[in-house]
């Protein structure tokens, strides 16, 4: 394949070809090929200013968000123990679904995760448990949660005695209750 490009016509039939024509030229074939090569890196990618817009619209978003997610971190726990007291409800009554009763406060919250030695045998506990990462969680603090079964309120009790870790107590230390959890 020849890769030489022709010369432009006015300069074929001269029988002598000027040398700063023929590198004009060349440098308009080289200039095309640039040309071609950035149209293709537009077509490929984001240009740097798309990228700066996105970075300032993820700063701002940043800026308004960031500051009130900080200032609740007791909020947040507490919003936390709920969602895993509701999750632990759920592993619980699909263990009652399986075996027919609910663990025994004996046996505990540990009957999720492996076939209970004491107390009632489970007649069909599920191989691999009822909760997903294989161990029963602590609360946000860092506690067991509480479990009774028969419990006073329900069938069943959870609580989580907050940051504390005491029973009662307000505000950031107060109880979550699986009874007061809507």
């Amino acid at each position: 394949m020849n890769t030489k490009r022709a010369l432009p016509q006015s300069l074929e039939g001269s029988g002598r070809v000027d040398a700063n024509a023929e590198r004009a030229h060349r440098g308009g074939a080289i200039m095309a090929f640039e040309q071609e090569r950035c149209r293709v890196w537009a077509v490929r990618g984001f240009t740097l200013i798309e990228l700066m817009v996105v970075i300032v619209i993820l700063g701002i978003l940043a800026g308004l968000i960031v500051p009130r997610i900080m200032g609740r971190p007791d909020e947040a726990k507490q919003m936390k123990a709920k969602i895993q007291i509701e999750s632990l409800e759920t592993a619980l009554k699909l263990y009652k679904l399986d075996n027919g009763q609910y663990p025994t406060t004996e046996q505990g919250l540990q009957a999720l995760v492996e076939a209970p030695a004491t107390g009632p045998a489970p007649a069909r506990w599920r191989s691999g448990g009822y909760l997903e990462k294989g161990r029963v969680p602590k609360d946000p603090w860092g506690n067991d949660f509480i479990y009774l079964s028969p419990g006073i309120h329900d069938d069943f009790d959870l609580s989580s005695y907050g940051a504390e870790g005491e029973p009662g107590g307000e505000g950031k230390n107060a109880d979550i209750n699986s009874w007061e959890v809507d």
